[in-house]
């Protein structure tokens, strides 16, 4: 049985390794302090934090997510630790809530390994805190018990950590915040939430209820009922407001913006499974509308899987080489051991252990690895072409959609224990935020010995990505166009130029460039008071209001102050009126410009031309490495989907 928790409460903890799992509906840091018996916090390396997640027997999370896991192993903590703090804070400078008040009550659970709830706590009560205590894990006569606090503070970190006696609790706020900044520019979005009975479908039906009813299931403690906004189950244009329910009379569920009384149609069953093997993984194997729907969740189940089963296998691994360091240390400080071959033994044993236990963790993952391989040979082909690779056949009979898809394939993503698994890294439509092609030197793990080799790639990768999203959108729904001010891209832009599918002719030159700035930034200064004054009907009948991408080439060569600010403005309040960026640069060259290029940076989500392992997930915070797309050597098929695409708009606009 689940004990839940008040504040204030304690209980035993029946185990020294556990996980504390957090749920809050939106982004939020959580961290964790170590405090001697005193309560007091003796520096900065007793804080685990996004920017420093690892200390002697815990690792919390390396970025701002919704939900977190956070790993303890309470018998590895130094012996001068006698409470570990658990504490949840609000991003700041980054927009979204700045109080708990403004948020759902944080959900707070200490499981085993095995996933079993230990205790859970729900925060309530708060308001206009933004950083708060959650638990404390504190040792007691020889024995660790948990307590459920809730303690809230309205100076954020910076005033908690003081309270607890850092002297450098400032400085440590803004670095965690700092941290957290760095964190969400590379991380991939986070996807939409789950309905309540899950996004995918493996259990076995549940029996029907015994009194003959319908048989929904309330959502679990902790979990919005309600999908939050940009979820594919959230419809924009609801007719009227949301009924809000009588006190103490039942709640309904039914969305608002759906006119129809019927749940989404169940996925389809898979095959029964011959006794004792996994079932047969089905494509469309989740919850949604259509078949687009459901595929694209599952593509979010299968990373998720294999974000989560890549944690276990490290954990596990990290646990046995901890438990062997501790035998060891065990065995040999003992003298006697030292002498005759006690010492040898000891280390065998221990070393066998080890091996044992790694090779148990190793079998777990090779298991689950099979399945998701096993699916994600059935999901590859049935995907559509906005959600394919290159190399996938959709693409030979392809046509011009007539409706804007709910994602788009920007590259796969695997990690280094699955090496033959690649899971599409699927991003919402329209975009919310700019991309980055680097086209410098970062680290990749597929370095290019010319510098103006990688350039080159950077922007054919541009290019390539440019090209994806023209051919997923209807005719005259998307626009691009290009900013080149030295003429460099000009080979890599021919598919497009050859084409005809850009706007207008290439921008070279400094004055070409500020015509294509300032006619961008004043369309969206119209579009931003025609919706903010409630009056998009009035504005220009001749205003495209299609979609428009810039494409921005060596960047911030050819550009003066005056177009780096309207760059800046464009990255912050383009996307949310339709105009969104991809710049192609390599942000050594925009040093010069010292901390003010920062936000602009910070507000683009950073692909390579190159494989790099630069991009985290954002239920662990895995380092992913990122492959970008690559159109088959010899292949026609982007000449021909450009083709189609040019052909199609030429219809539209007679």
């Amino acid at each position: 049985m689940t004990a839940e928790l008040v504040r204030g409460q304690n209980h035993p903890l029946p185990q020294a390794r556990l996980e504390v799992r957090v749920s809050a509906g939106k982004p939020i840091v959580a961290a964790a302090t170590l405090s001697d018996v005193q309560g007091k916090v003796r520096d900065v390396d007793w804080v685990a934090h996004p920017g420093a997640p690892t200390l002697p027997g815990l690792e919390v999370s390396k970025q701002a997510a919704a939900d977190h896991r956070l790993a303890f192993d309470l018998d590895a903590l130094p012996g001068s630790v006698h409470c570990v703090t658990v504490l949840l804070a609000l991003p700041t400078g980054i927009g979204g809530p700045v109080r708990f008040g403004a948020l759902a009550a944080p959900f707070v659970a200490v499981t085993g390994l095995d996933g079993c709830e230990v205790v859970s706590y729900t925060i309530t009560g708060l308001d206009a805190e933004s950083a708060v205590i959650a638990l404390e894990l504190y040792r007691r006569q020889g024995a660790w018990k948990v307590r459920a606090v809730g303690q809230g503070y309205a100076g954020g970190l910076a005033a908690l950590l003081t309270d607890q006696g850092l002297p450098e609790a400032r400085q440590l706020a803004g670095s965690i915040n700092e941290a957290v900044t760095r964190g969400l520019a590379r991380s991939v979005a986070p996807p939409p939430p789950r309905l309540p009975e899950g996004d995918r479908t493996r259990q076995a039906a549940a029996p029907a209820p015994p009194d003959g009813g319908s048989g929904a299931v309330p959502p679990q403690q902790g979990t919005p009922a309600v999908p939050q906004q940009g979820s594919p189950y959230d419809v924009t244009g609801s007719p009227g407001p949301v009924p809000q329910p009588a006190s103490g009379g039942p709640v309904n569920y039914t969305h608002p913006g759906r006119q129809i009384t019927t749940p989404p149609p169940p996925p389809p069953v898979a095959p029964p499974a011959p006794p004792g093997q996994p079932a047969q993984p089905v494509a469309g194997d989740a919850t949604g509308w259509s078949m687009e729907e459901r595929l694209y969740n599952q593509v979010w189940g299968m990373f998720e899987d294999l974000a989560r089963t890549a944690a276990a296998y490290r954990s596990a691994v990290d646990f046995a080489d901890s438990r062997m360091e501790q035998e060891l240390d065990r065995a040999l400080s003992d003298p006697r051991s030292r002498i005759g071959g006690q010492g040898d033994a000891a280390r065998e044993a221990a070393q066998a252990k080890h091996t044992d236990l790694v090779n148990q963790a190793r079998a777990a993952l090779d298991r689950d690895l099979t399945q998701l391989i096993a699916e994600s040979d059935v999901v590859e082909p049935a995907l559509p072409a906005a959600f394919a690779g290159w190399d996938n056949p959709v693409w030979h009979g392809y046509r011009v959609p007539m409706e804007i898809p709910m994602a788009v394939r920007l590259g796969d993503l695997h990690l280094p224990e699955s090496e033959s698994l690649r899971i599409p890294m699927l991003v919402r439509l329209p975009l919310e935020r700019g991309l980055w092609i680097d086209s410098g030197r970062s680290g990749s793990l597929d370095p290019v010995a010319d510098s103006g080799d990688l350039r080159r790639l950077a922007m054919e990768t541009a290019v390539t990505h440019a090209a994806r999203l023209l051919a997923v959108y209807p005719p005259g729904e998307f626009t691009v166009h290009v900013i080149d001010p030295a003429g460099s891209g000009t080979s890599a832009l021919a598919p497009l130029v050859q084409a005809g599918v850009l706007a207008g002719p290439t921008a070279v030159g400094v004055a070409a460039v500020a015509d294509v700035l300032t006619r961008l930034a004043q369309r969206v200064d119209l579009v931003q008071m025609a919706v903010r004054g409630g009056a998009s009907d009035s504005l220009p009948p001749d205003l495209d209001t299609a979609e428009h991408l810039l494409i921005v080439n060596d960047f911030p060569h050819g550009f003066d102050d005056r177009a780096v600010t309207q760059l800046r403005y464009l990255a912050d309040e383009g996307p949310a009126v339709g105009v969104h960026l991809m710049m192609v640069a390599d942000r050594e060259d925009a040093s010069a410009y010292g901390p003010l290029l920062d936000p602009l940076w910070r507000s683009l989500l950073r692909l390579t031309p190159v494989p790099d392992d630069h991009l985290a997930d954002p239920w662990v915070g895995h380092a992913w490495t990122y492959e970008p797309p690559r159109v088959p050597r010899g292949s026609q098929v982007l000449q021909y989907v450009l083709t189609q695409v040019a052909e199609a708009r030429r219809s539209w606009n007679r």
